[in-house]
């Protein structure tokens, strides 16, 4: 009878030892394991085209994020904003010639310019020694032209020697 009690007070010490162990454990590398990336550098084509190709024709390599930029660092436990303001900003190849056609197209005047700041994420994308042309009438036509004219706004810079274009656009979705 002795030997069974010390089985059970051994097995009942392991148990009541081992599961506070496996918990703290367990917590531990849930704390210590890497966030997801809820908004990974996109390489996708399709939305782009669907949204720029009218304007600036069919896009080749493109490194890019869409994101609502009132949920970023907030808290998934508040309150959703009732409108969805939706920035898709990033950098995308043209067709060979495409940005000379856009910038030497009759009506707009393009001149040098500074784009806005990207995000950390995406700087790696962009050249250093890009020489951006800026034509605010060419960002009027896009702007008036795409979804909901009224909630939209957008800028569109251009790299010449590179066929590139800069985008930075918000869509407002009430």
């Amino acid at each position: 009878m002795d030997t069974q009690r010390g089985r059970t007070n051994r097995r009942r010490f392991l148990l009541v030892a081992g599961l506070p162990l496996l918990a703290a454990g367990g917590g531990m590398t849930y704390l210590l394991w890497p966030e997801p990336d809820r908004n990974p550098v996109r390489t996708d084509l399709k939305p782009l085209n669907d949204r720029f190709k009218p304007y600036l024709g069919e896009l080749g390599e493109a490194h890019w994020l869409g994101y609502d930029i009132d949920e970023v660092g907030r808290d998934s436990r508040t309150i959703p904003s009732p409108d969805s303001r939706i920035r898709l900003v990033g950098v995308a190849h043209l067709p060979p010639g495409g940005a000379a056609a856009v910038v030497r197209a009759p009506g707009r005047t393009f001149a040098p310019a500074e784009p806005s700041a990207l995000p950390e994420r995406l700087r790696t994308y962009v050249p250093a020694a890009a020489a951006w042309q800026h034509s605010s009438e060419f960002d009027a036509y896009v702007n008036e032209r795409t979804l909901d004219a009224k909630s939209s706004s957008g800028e569109y810079h251009f790299d010449l020697e590179r066929d590139l274009v800069r985008f930075d656009v918000l869509y407002v979705f009430n």
